[in-house]
């Protein structure tokens, strides 16, 4: 379940009031919010690897990394199309973070494409034996956005036209969006984006916008904070 940009930026800005900041414009809010999803985005890959290093029983770190894998799975995209950009080089998909596998082949039937590095690629394009073929294809990667598909030159069957992949997609941008009613920037719904960050990051959210925007404040205080603020908002509701 996506994490309302509106809960955040309401609290953001109840905070930062009650801690003498002052307003939060639309656009620092925006800009602080989106820096802070890539935040903790980019922390669930650093954490991972920490987990997986640290000897001992799995069983111990099994729960973290279960919910770390559980988070990044909502930016998991599979067999997506990627397009041809000239001959046998294809663009990724616009929104890649990190490119998994790589698959080609003609209708219905699909290989795994093998990763290779520029000099294992020349050595292979030498020997007659161990030159690419249609159902061993192999690719490079040549740039953050495109990679080299190889056979260059496919049978009639294959087409490189009938590439897709794997990937962790790179989260959404989030936008608070605003109509100015009456000198005052009111929310519109119809103009926003949601984070796209698991629902238990919400907390962690406003803390890091927080700290972005010069507030400090303490996780209890801000816990505590938003269940005072759910506590009236029901209370609203009832009467």
């Amino acid at each position: 379940m996506a994490i309302s940009i509106d809960t955040v930026h309401q609290r953001v800005q109840a905070l930062a009031n009650k801690e003498q900041r002052g307003y939060i414009t639309p656009q620092e809010f925006n800009l602080f919010a989106n820096q802070a999803q890539m935040d903790i985005f980019e922390q669930y890959f650093y954490d991972i690897n920490q987990l997986r290093r640290v000897p001992g029983n799995d069983s111990e770190y099994s729960d973290p990394l279960d919910m770390l894998e559980e988070k990044i799975s909502f930016f998991e995209k599979y067999k997506v199309a990627m397009s041809a950009a000239s001959g046998n080089q294809i663009t990724l998909p616009t929104d890649t973070y990190r490119l998994g596998t790589v698959f080609y082949g003609a209708a219905g039937y699909d290989v795994e494409v093998e990763k290779v590095g520029k000099k294992e690629l020349e050595y292979m394009l030498r020997q007659k034996l161990t030159s690419p073929v249609d159902k061993r294809p192999v690719y490079n990667r040549k740039s953050s956005t495109q990679l080299k598909l190889f056979p260059s030159s496919p049978s009639s069957s294959y087409s490189t036209s009938n590439v897709t992949c794997n990937y962790i997609a790179k989260p959404t941008t989030v936008v608070w969006g605003y109509a100015v009613i009456n000198e005052q920037a009111l929310y519109n719904a119809t103009t926003s984006t949601d984070f796209a960050l698991h629902g238990s990051e919400e907390t962690t959210l406003v803390m890091k916008i927080l700290e972005l925007a010069g507030v400090t404040i303490k996780q209890p205080d801000l816990v505590q904070f938003a269940a005072q603020e759910d506590l009236q908002k029901t209370q609203l509701e009832k009467q």
